[in-house]
C-alpha cells in the first residue's frame, strides 16, 4: 500500500511538472518548433551517416573489379557523409542558439509569476514560512526548468528520434537485427527510468526537502543575529545547524549512493546488449546475409546509438531531479488564496471615510467558534476611536478585518457604504495608512522607504513628509541625508528613527482612513514626544484607530471601544470610562497607573 502511493505521488508530481512547464512552454511556441524541428533533422541526418559508411567500405571492396564505378561511388557516398554531418552541425547551432533564448524568456517569468503569487497568499502563510526556503525554493525551480529544457530538448528528444530512426532503418534492412535494436533500446530506457522514478527519486524528494530547511535554518538564524548576539547563542546555533546539515548530509549520501548503484546496473544492461548485437551481426556474417560493408555499417550505427543509450540514464536522472527540484515551487502556486479580489471588483472610492460593521461573523480558520458573531459597529468619518482591551480580546483582529486580510463568513464590512469584499483589495488598502508597533523597513534608502507609501512621489515630497513626523532633523545628520541605506528590515536606525519613518511614509499616503498599532509603546520618552506630536497632526481629518497598549495614548480619542471576547463591552470617552465602577477600562487604566508609580518609586 505504502509502495503504491509513494507511486501516485510520484506520477502526481510528474503530472504537475508536465502541466506547469507546458504553461510556460506554450508561450515561446515558435522557438520551440524551430527547436524540435532542428533536433529532429540533426538526429535523422546523424542516424543516416552510417548507412553510407557501409556503402563507402563495399565501395572500397570494388576496387579490384571496378575501379572508375568503385572511385566514382565511394567519392558520391563520401560527399553525402561529409554533407549529412554538416547539416547535422548547423542543425545543432540552430537548436543551441534557440534554447539560450528559449529558457532566458522563460526563466524571469517563473520568478515573476512565483514572487507575485507568494505577495499574495495570506499573513498567516508567511507567519508559517522561513522566508530565505521560500527564495531557495523558487530560484532552484527556476534553474531547474533551464536544465529540464536543456534535458528534453537537447538531450531526450534527439535520443529517442535517433533510436526509433535506427531501430526503423535496421529493420528494413535486416528486420532480425532491428528488432533486436528496437526491442534492447526500449528495455534498456524502461529500466533506466524505473531505476530513476522509483529508486532514486524518494531519496532525491528528501534531501530536497533538507536542502531547503538548511536553506531556512541559515536565514532565521542570520537574520536573528542581534537576538544571537545578545544571548551568546553563537555556538548554540552553530549546534542547531550543524545537526540540520548531518541530516541532510545523511539523505543526500543516500541519494548519491543510489546513483552510483544504478551506473553499475546501467553499465551491465549497456555490456549485455552490446553482446546482443554483435552476436546477431557474427550470425547473419555467417549465413551469409551480411557482408563486410553491412557489418562496417550495424557497428558504426551501434556505436552511435550506444552514445546516446548511455547518457539516457543521465538524462532521465537530470529530468527526475529538475522535476523534483521544481515540485516545491509548484506546490507554492496551488495554494489557494485565501482572500481574492472578487470577479469585476471595482475601486474603492472614499470621500468621509466612515467604517460600518454590519452584523459581521468571523471564525479563524482552526478555531472551534467564532471570534465575532452578529457584530455591528460604527465609526464616524473623522472620528478618533481607540480601540482597548486583554490581548486576544479582538481589536487587532479588528483593523485586520478592516484592511480586509481575512475574509468575514458573514456580514458585511462597509467604508462610505461600499461592501469592502466587493472592491479590490489594493484599492482599499491605498486608502487605509498604517503605522505599526514594529515597523519593517526595505534595505533601501531611507528616501526609497517613505516614498513606498506614493510611487513617484517627488523628493520635495518626501522631505515635506519627514518633517510632518519629526524626522528630516535625524535623516538630515546622516552621511548620506535621505539616501542612507537602513540595512535589513531597517536595523540601521533606532526604534524611535524607524517609527517617524513609518509615520512619513503615512503622512506621505495622505489616506482618509489611519491606523496606529500603538506606535510608542515600546520607545523613551523623548522618541515618544516627537512621535506624539507627529501623531496628533497626522490624525487632523482622518477617521483613525488606535490599537491602544498604553492606555494614556487614547485619553483624548474621541471615543473609546473596550473589546473583550470578540465583544465591545463598554463603549465612550476616557472620563466616562475611568469614572464608572467595576468596569474593565477603570481596571486597566488603574493597574497601569499603579505599575507606572510603582516603577517610578523604584528608580
Amino acid at each position: 500500500m505504502v509502495t503504491s502511493m509513494s507511486k501516485s505521488v510520484r506520477q502526481n508530481a510528474f503530472s504537475k511538472a508536465a502541466k506547469f512547464t507546458w504553461h510556460h512552454w506554450r508561450r515561446q511556441k515558435p522557438w520551440l518548433v524551430l527547436m524540435l524541428t532542428a533536433g529532429l533533422v540533426s538526429t535523422v541526418a546523424d542516424s543516416l551517416a552510417p548507412v553510407f559508411a557501409g556503402k563507402l567500405v563495399n565501395n572500397l571492396g570494388d576496387f579490384a573489379t571496378d575501379a572508375a564505378g568503385a572511385r566514382n561511388d565511394a567519392l558520391v557516398n563520401l560527399g553525402i557523409i561529409l554533407v549529412l554531418g554538416l547539416i547535422m552541425v548547423l542543425s545543432r547551432a540552430a537548436v543551441f542558439t534557440g534554447i539560450v533564448r528559449f529558457s532566458l524568456r522563460m526563466m524571469p517569468d517563473i520568478v515573476h509569476e512565483a514572487f507575485r503569487k507568494v505577495q499574495h497568499l495570506s499573513s498567516d502563510w508567511h507567519a508559517n514560512s522561513f522566508a530565505g526556503s521560500t527564495v531557495r525554493k523558487i530560484t532552484r525551480a527556476m534553474w531547474a526548468m533551464d536544465g529540464l529544457n536543456d534535458t528534453i530538448i537537447l538531450a531526450l528528444f534527439p535520443k529517442f528520434t535517433l533510436l526509433i530512426s535506427a531501430a526503423t532503418i535496421l529493420f528494413l534492412h535486416w528486420p532480425v537485427m532491428g528488432l533486436v535494436v528496437g526491442l534492447g533500446s526500449a528495455i534498456y530506457v524502461v529500466m533506466v527510468s524505473a531505476l530513476m522514478t522509483v529508486y532514486i527519486a524518494p531519496a532525491a524528494q528528501l534531501s530536497n526537502a533538507w536542502d531547503t530547511r538548511v536553506g531556512g535554518v541559515l536565514a532565521d538564524s542570520v537574520s536573528c543575529n542581534a537576538v544571537v548576539k545578545s544571548f551568546a547563542g553563537e555556538e548554540r546555533e552553530q549546534v542547531f545547524v550543524a545537526k540540520t546539515m548531518s541530516k541532510w548530509t545523511k539523505r543526500t549520501m543516500r541519494t548519491w549512493l543510489r546513483h552510483n548503484h544504478t551506473f553499475v546496473i546501467q553499465s551491465m544492461a549497456m555490456w549485455a546488449f552490446r553482446g546482443a548485437i554483435l552476436g546477431t551481426a557474427l550470425v547473419l556474417a555467417w549465413n551469409g546475409q551480411a557482408n563486410a560493408g553491412d557489418l562496417a555499417f550495424v557497428l558504426t550505427l551501434f556505436f552511435v546509438v550506444q552514445g546516446y543509450l548511455q547518457d539516457v540514464g543521465q538524462q532521465v536522472r537530470n529530468l527526475q531531479r529538475t522535476v523534483n527540484e521544481m515540485e516545491e515551487l509548484i506546490d507554492i502556486h496551488s495554494v489557494p488564496l485565501s482572500v481574492a479580489d472578487r470577479k469585476g471588483a471595482g475601486a474603492l472610492k472614499v470621500n468621509d471615510g466612515e467604517i460600518r460593521f454590519d452584523h459581521v461573523t468571523f471564525q479563524y480558520q482552526g478555531k472551534e467558534t467564532p471570534l465575532y458573531e452578529d457584530f455591528s459597529i460604527t465609526i464616524r468619518a473623522g472620528e478618533r476611536v481607540g480601540l482597548v482591551g486583554h490581548s486576544g480580546s479582538g481589536k487587532t483582529t479588528f483593523v485586520k478585518l478592516i484592511q480586509r486580510l481575512y475574509d468575514i463568513n458573514d456580514g458585511a464590512i462597509l467604508i462610505d457604504g461600499q461592501d469592502i469584499a466587493n472592491v479590490t483589495q489594493a484599492s482599499l488598502r491605498s486608502q487605509i495608512a498604517l503605522v505599526p508597533q514594529e515597523p519593517i523597513l526595505f534595505h533601501r534608502t531611507l528616501a526609497d522607504n517613505i516614498a513606498y507609501a506614493r510611487p513617484g512621489a517627488t523628493m520635495k515630497e518626501i522631505v515635506a513628509a519627514a518633517k510632518l513626523a519629526n524626522a528630516h532633523d535625524f535623516i538630515e545628520e546622516l552621511p548620506k541625508g535621505y539616501g542612507t541605506l537602513v540595512g535589513e528590515r531597517g536595523i540601521k536606525l533606532s526604534g524611535g528613527e524607524r517609527q517617524r519613518v513609518a509615520l512619513a511614509r503615512a503622512f506621505l499616503a495622505d489616506a482618509p482612513i489611519l491606523i496606529f498599532d500603538e506606535a510608542t509603546s515600546s520607545l523613551d520618552s523623548v522618541s515618544e514626544h516627537l512621535i506624539q506630536q507627529a501623531a496628533e497632526r497626522l490624525m487632523k481629518g482622518r477617521t483613525t484607530l488606535v490599537v491602544a497598549h498604553r492606555l494614556s495614548t487614547v485619553k483624548s480619542m474621541d471615543r473609546l471601544l473596550v473589546f473583550s471576547k470578540g465583544e465591545i463591552v463598554e463603549e465612550g470617552t476616557h472620563a466616562t470610562l475611568v469614572g464608572r465602577e467595576k468596569g474593565i477600562y477603570r481596571g486597566l487604566y488603574q493597574r497601569q497607573a499603579m505599575e507606572l508609580v510603582s516603577g517610578v518609586a523604584a528608580e
